[in-house]
């Protein structure tokens, strides 16, 4: 156990230096890891390192998908959610009745079973990688709430696929009717039960006696609460912890106190990195046990059999995503879609960030190493070598690549307001709207507190700061009084109503909404930090 620990340190501190060599070149830091796990697998002390798929399952997809779901805008994932939709369930299914048949007519003896395990394994992008390198890239907003959709969903749609295929080759029996109806119960109950969940443990934040230490700890747990409680009753854990955490993080506002959500960012933000990691460096570290595993299977057989199907996947992948847009303009005729004319720029960066990670690498090593018949199971390894190749060749070639095509396609998000234009319209809005509630409600108390003069004058200055478009530094206020904090706590409180009546806008992008609540909760943080250091004695 002490080893297995000690391990993991060096493991963590060689993840650290390799991020670090990312940010120096300007590489995304997913596929330096995998090619340095790679790198370090052909050192003896690292060679036995091997990742379980129930490690990977439980221990790490569960955390990773609810911190997706905070981070994704539910607004955004609203308003594409058709295509998101499309993307996650049915191109999904598509593509791995494509791989399944491909698979078949390609390796001897392989059966319509074991192509349709493949396609399950190999079928949905990764969670990750994917939108980690299109945020490094400046990716349009658009692309990124649509992959950050997908990703969220397409996990679920590809398990429950493997699900099926793993029983009808273990069985040999297969009903279409009695899956597809099985299909939606997983689903269904998946959403149900994390949603269930999700609404406990809102309870519990909203009205128990909690502390930021207990809240934090809370949001830690609940994703784990979540899968397993699905995953118990055979349904969906990936769309309990997708479903029950978009619940929640639309309801972070009221369900967790400012100093909660200060401390919680940093908290996720570095559980996160160390946990993609080592998701990404273990990806790596798997080469030489797989190699080791393919048995009757020549290597260049091996290998041309993974180029061959990971050249179909991308191929499917851009079709799909040239025929979803045929289709958006076509049905656009006749109901309301987001983006009626898709073009052909978005759909060409969408299909090529089609990229493979650990939820394929984890499902192909969650398949059994018996049947139930007490004989190995049927090309195991071989699928296993398979997946590895994909996730690698789609992770360096489409990594790599994806920056450039974003940087030469210059796609812009349509009717979308620019990020500073969209800054300066909330920053005005809220000096509007305070000086307007101060004006209302403390008017006769400004005559008094030369603090609260202070502020109003400053939120003037900041209204025409912002009419004008120039810089005004701005000045810190050192005065002391209790009443100047109350007023100033309560304008707090009518600032983050306002951003909440703004994020109504869909012409405004969450992230930017976000940050000036983040903003806000600093403020809030800083007043409140003076009055536990006794400079103004105060009470809520």
């Amino acid at each position: 156990m002490q080893s297995t620990f000690i391990e993991y340190v060096y493991l963590i501190l060689i993840i650290l230096g390799l991020v670090m060599l990312a940010n120096k070149f300007r590489i995304a830091y997913p596929i330096v890891l995998v090619l340095g796990g790679l790198a370090i697998s052909f050192i003896p002390a690292f060679g036995n390192v091997t990742i379980s798929p129930n490690l990977v399952f439980f221990i790490f997809l569960p955390p990773l998908l609810y911190e997706a779901s905070w981070q994704v805008s539910w607004k955004e994932f609203w308003k594409y959610r058709r295509i998101i939709a499309s993307f996650a369930f049915p191109i999904v299914i598509l593509t791995s009745s494509v791989v399944a048949l491909v698979s078949v007519a390609l390796i001897p003896g392989f059966t319509l079973a074991l192509g349709f395990l493949l396609g399950g394994i190999i079928s949905p992008p990764d969670a990750i990688a994917a939108t980690t390198i299109m945020r490094e890239a400046k990716a349009p907003k658009l692309l990124v709430s649509v992959a950050e959709g997908e990703s969220l969903l397409n996990d679920a749609t590809s398990l429950i696929v493997f699900r099926f295929a793993l029983a009808a080759v273990l069985t040999g029996h297969f009903d279409l009717g009695e899956a597809s109806i099985n299909f939606l119960l997983v689903v269904l109950m998946g959403i149900v039960i994390g949603l269930a969940v999700g609404l406990i443990f809102y309870c519990i934040h909203r009205w128990l006696p909690v502390t930021p230490s207990i809240e934090i700890a809370l949001t830690l747990v609940t994703p784990y609460c979540m899968y397993y409680a699905a995953e118990h009753f055979h349904y969906s854990g990936v769309l309990a912890v997708v479903s029950g955490g978009l619940f929640l993080s639309g309801r972070r506002l009221s369900m967790l106190n400012y100093m909660s959500r200060i401390q919680g960012i940093n908290v996720w933000n570095s559980v996160v990195f160390v946990l993609n990691g080592l998701v990404f460096l273990l990806i790596g570290l798997q080469l030489p046990s797989i190699v080791n595993q393919l048995g009757d299977t020549s290597l260049m057989a091996a290998i041309s059999y993974g180029l061959i199907i990971s050249l179909v996947l991308i191929v499917a992948r851009l079709l799909c995503t040239f025929g979803a847009a045929g289709f958006t303009m076509f049905i656009s005729r006749y109901i309301k879609v987001a983006e009626p004319n898709p073009g052909w720029k978005a759909p060409l960066l969408f299909g090529w960030a089609g990229i493979r990670g650990v939820v394929s690498l984890a499902a192909a090593l969650a398949i059994p190493l018996i049947a139930d018949n007490g004989e190995y199971f049927p090309y195991r390894n071989l699928i296993l070598f398979i997946t590895f190749i994909v996730i690698l060749v789609t992770l360096v070639l489409q990594g790599l690549t994806l920056p450039w095509f974003i940087k030469k396609l210059k796609l812009e998000d349509p009717n979308a307001i620019p990020s500073e234009e969209q800054e300066k319209i909330i920053q005005k809005k809220i000096a509007v709207a305070s000086l307007a509630y101060l004006e209302k409600n403390f008017s006769g108390v400004g005559l008094q507190n030369e603090r609260l003069i202070n502020l109003k004058a400053k939120l003037k200055t900041e209204m025409d700061f912002y009419n004008r478009q120039i810089s005004i530094p701005g000045k810190n206020n050192q005065s002391s009084g209790a009443e100047f904090h109350k007023i100033y706590l309560a304008l707090l409180e009518h600032q983050r109503n306002l951003l909440e009546q703004i994020n109504g806008n869909l012409e405004f992008d969450e992230d930017v909404l976000r940050k000036y609540q983040f903003l806000i909760d600093m403020d809030e943080y800083k007043i409140r930090e003076k009055f536990t250091n006794g400079e103004d004695d105060i009470r809520d």
